[in-house]
């Protein structure tokens, strides 16, 4: 119905607001890692279209789990949040640095290559059977899509940075301290002794 503030009488769009609140049960999945949500953990809810039905939809996210996939909308609810956060300023460094690097949310931890089939995304080499590599997502549509592997050697190149081992100790919480040390050599172009 038009009114003064809606002349065209069309519905007006309301701007979805993404939340930062505590889990209220402990069933919900993080979007970023798959893991549980425990239950009063505080998390980050996404706000989004439903596709399949009318109003919207809420992806929930550990806290760094959204400050490395989805640094945007983590970013702007971060800046309109005035109560406390512990490690907040880690949280808002770590989506920075996503958008600095535009590539860095797509990774999606580390590990061994069990063939040589998978193509490096940025060198377009086969990665070798037992070579680290990073492998990477995609955001589309509302969720993160598998989109292929870099050599860890490679991601210089590729995210345009080396400060990658944080992501892949979240995405990756089964490698040891000596697995991450060794692609730490590789990912900074040091020798780690083996070949790779």
């Amino acid at each position: 119905m038009p009114s003064e503030e809606n002349p065209g009488g069309a519905e007006a769009e309301i701007p979805r607001a993404h939340v930062i609140e505590p889990a209220s049960s402990g069933r919900a999945k993080c979007r970023g890692c798959g893991e549980r949500i425990e239950k009063g953990a505080l998390r980050f809810g996404e706000k989004l279209e439903n596709p399949f039905a009318e109003g919207d939809m809420t992806h929930w996210f550990h806290l760094d789990c959204a400050a490395f996939k989805r640094p945007e909308p983590l970013l702007q609810t971060l800046g309109e949040r005035t109560e406390p956060l512990e490690d907040r300023a880690g949280l808002e460094a770590g989506a920075r640095q996503g958008l600095e690097h535009r590539r860095l949310p797509r990774v999606n931890g580390a590990e061994r290559s069990p063939s040589g089939r998978a193509k490096c995304r940025s060198c377009r080499e086969a990665i070798a059977s037992d070579a680290w590599r990073i492998p990477l997502v995609f955001w589309e549509e509302g969720r993160f899509a598998p989109s292929g592997f870099v050599h860890a050697r490679c991601a210089r190149a590729y995210f345009e940075t080396t400060d990658v081992i944080s992501r892949v100790r979240r995405f990756s919480p089964g490698l040891s301290e000596e697995e991450l040390g060794e692609l730490r050599g590789e990912v900074e172009g040091q020798d780690s002794g083996e070949p790779s």
